[in-house]
């Protein structure tokens, strides 16, 4: 009894210690094992051991715990409840005989199995090394089976991928080779766990037969017990002794594992019958072990009200192994009933489990919508892959983050599992597919650009040192807006090329600013100048003599003119020059037209100086023009009065044409008058030339 605490306890404190750190574990008796590659299950064939020694008991005369007592009267029935409870009790049985060929295999319970599938091919890597380095090999089977096949899909996914990639940008599919650092590794840690898997199952091997030898053995000896005729006593002690024996006699294979105990318990059975002889021995027994059941029912029943369903059944399982290894039988008129009271507790149990695995069904269900739905995004994306590199980038981005997402999406039911997986990596392929193409004909649009843009960098060299400025210049800052509109080039040859295409432009533009910079030191020159002169001209004080005055303001003028060009962002003197010369004229009582001709008159004194026929004509065709333009808009306001009745001439409308109108006749005489100085100067400059002609004549 002290035996069948400690093993409780011990089931209780292993489970305690580690509830915190099982969850999922429940999922694995409702998820299948996944399917695995053909190495992996080449294997699993590996692990297979030879069939054991198996007992050749009469199977008929077997009967299962839970049917210690059938009779020919009620077999049917009992046959009936036998298929009932089957299900609850053999997933115990199994497991149980799994656990029965090694304790340490029972750690298994204990190690969580995690979802593998949302981890990426480098933390299933660590994962391995975890389990492999820290755990027992014989417990860590499904987890490592599980770690392979995620493993396996994800890489051939990346293989593929790259593959894709490989040929999109020409190459040939038999030349295609990648090395992966993740892959390698992994393939070291798995080749240890296989030779760590090997040398345990070779060790224990031997020590299985062994112990199987020796359970068949004892089980022999039992039945001899009935055969020996000797005292009752010496009998009994004897078979206390077997009992002891068998406690001790270790692991055996799991295949044989219930066989071999329905057989033994059969002959127990048998034996406790021979002692009918001796009914205060069988009795003694059959009170304790009725004791010791009944403690083992109320521990059962008591589990309904566990809330870690994971550790409830764990101590399930412990409370069958004590059941069935460690308490005989006990008396007839008790054994269907105490067992039904222990089988009802299991179904419960069972029940609950089913529930649970029920609710994690439409958990899995919500799941897959999820991931339906990440797939039909990601189908969107590659039904309308971007046509420019900037989109693309950004789609790869999105479909990396779905991609994520698919994977922390958690588990679907089994059914669809690889329907879905297929579907997912299929859809994913298309985006790549798409986008491979998009940058293999990027790669030759790329290749044409680089032809264009070594065309463009010629032209740049070749007339980079020239002097011609005034032709070159446009040229220059054509090719550079060329440039701009012709694209990418293969990114090994881009840095180097417009390295070189922009060293040719600076070198041009350098010595062309140079130049600029001579001809501004005079401008600046002439912007000084005139600041002074602008200076002189606000301290000017006028005198009371008109024409001393007027003649003084023609000086300024005159000044003002003769120094030149300035800068072009500093011709905003000219206008502060020009307004005050106007309102000294207006004090002066100079209208606004004479002051103009005033004005004018310096400048055509200007021209006369230069005595340049080409500036002369061209300030002929500026004066004709505005003359042009004056009468153009002369003959436009005359024409908007006509729209105007006689009586209308209050009308604001016709006061602000008729306004307009007068200015610009006005501005038309002003004009005139300035062609009059032109033709003026024109006749005068030609009379001379006339004149030095006759006196050059006259000295030949």
């Amino acid at each position: 009894m002290q035996e069948n605490d400690r093993k409780l306890q011990q089931a209780e404190g292993g489970i305690e210690e580690t509830s915190e750190n099982t969850k999922g574990q429940l999922e694995e008796g409702v998820q299948a094992e996944p399917k695995v590659s053909d190495e992996v299950v080449s294997e699993n064939e590996e692990e297979k051991k030879p069939e054991k020694e198996t007992v050749t008991e009469d199977k008929s005369t077997e009967e299962k715990p839970e049917k210690e007592t059938v009779t020919e009267d009620n077999s049917t029935e009992e046959k009936s409840k036998e298929n009932d409870s089957e299900e609850h009790i053999d997933e115990i049985d199994e497991s149980n005989a799994e656990d029965a060929e090694d304790v340490e295999n029972e750690k298994r319970h204990t190690i969580p199995m995690l979802d593998y599938h949302s981890m990426s091919m480098e933390n299933l890597v660590g994962e391995l090394q975890r389990l492999v380095k820290n755990e027992k090999v014989q417990a860590i089977n499904k987890h490592v089976s599980s770690i392979k096949y995620e493993f396996d899909q994800k890489f051939q996914e990346f293989l593929d991928e790259k593959k894709e990639e490989f040929i999109s940008k020409g190459g040939n599919e038999i030349d295609f080779r990648y090395n992966s650092v993740a892959k390698r590794q992994f393939n070291e840690v798995y080749s240890d766990y296989r030779e760590k898997r090997d040398q345990y199952y070779k060790k224990l091997d031997q020590s299985l037969k062994d112990n199987l030898q020796k359970r068949l053995n004892i089980i022999e000896e039992l039945k001899g017990l009935i055969d020996i005729e000797e005292d009752i006593n010496t009998t009994y002690n004897n078979f206390k002794d077997l009992q002891n024996r068998w406690k001790n006699a270790g692991p055996i294979p799991r295949t044989n594992y219930n066989d071999v105990w329905r057989t033994y318990h059969h002959h127990m059975e048998i034996f406790y019958d021979f002692l009918h002889l001796n009914r205060e021995l069988r009795d003694l027994d059959f009170k304790h072990n009725l004791e010791e059941k009944q403690k083992l029912v109320e521990r059962a029943e008591a589990l309904a009200e566990e809330p870690d369903l994971n550790k409830a059944f764990r101590e399930l399982q412990t409370l069958h192994k004590i059941w069935k290894e460690d308490i005989g039988p006990v008396a007839k008129e008790h054994r269907e009933e105490i067992w039904e009271k222990f089988s009802t507790a299991t179904k419960a149990m069972h029940q609950r489990r089913q529930e649970h695995f029920q609710e994690l069904e439409k958990v899995y269900e919500k799941n897959l919508e999820k991931k339906q739905e990440i797939i039909a995004n990601i189908a969107k994306i590659a039904e309308n892959v971007a046509d420019n590199h900037r989109g693309i980038q950004q789609q790869i981005k999105e479909v990396e983050a779905l991609r994520d997402s698919f994977f922390k999406a958690g588990r679907v039911p089994q059914k669809v599992n690889e329907e879905t997986w297929s579907y997912f990596k299929e859809t994913v392929r298309k985006f790549n597919r798409t986008k491979n193409a998009f940058y293999k004909n990027q790669k030759k649009e790329q290749q044409q650009n680089l032809e264009k843009k070594k065309e463009l960098l010629e032209l740049a060299v070749s007339l980079k040192d020239s002097d011609d400025w005034a032709e070159v210049t446009p040229q220059m800052k054509r090719i550079q807006r060329d440039w701009k509109k012709i694209g990418h080039v293969p990114r090994k040859y881009s840095d180097k090329i417009w390295k070189e295409f922009k060293d040719a432009c600076n070198h041009y533009f350098d010595r062309l600013h140079a130049e600029k910079n001579e001809a501004h030191k005079e401008e600046f020159e002439n912007f000084k100048k005139k600041s002074e002169c602008l200076d002189r001209l606000k301290e000017f004080q006028l005198s009371g003599d008109k024409k001393k005055d007027i003649e003084d303001v023609k000086a300024f003028l005159a000044e003002w003119k003769q120094y030149g060009r300035i800068p072009y962002n500093k011709k905003h003197i000219n206008s502060k020059f020009n307004k005050i010369v106007d309102a000294l004229f207006k004090k002066l009582g100079v209208g606004k037209q004479q002051s103009e001709l005033l004005k004018y008159g310096n400048k055509v004194q200007e021209l006369a100086k230069t005595e340049d026929n080409y500036a002369i004509g061209n300030e002929r065709v500026f004066v004709k023009r505005k003359i042009d333009e004056v009468k153009s808009e002369i003959r436009q306001l005359e024409n908007n009065l006509q729209f105007f009745s006689d009586d209308s001439e209050d009308n604001p409308l016709v006061k602000e044409v008729v306004n307009k109108l007068d200015k610009q006749k006005e501005a038309l005489q002003t004009w005139k008058e300035k062609m009059k100085k032109l033709n003026i100067l024109e006749h005068k400059l030609n009379k001379e030339s006339e004149e030095e002609e006759t006196d050059s004549n006259e000295e030949e």
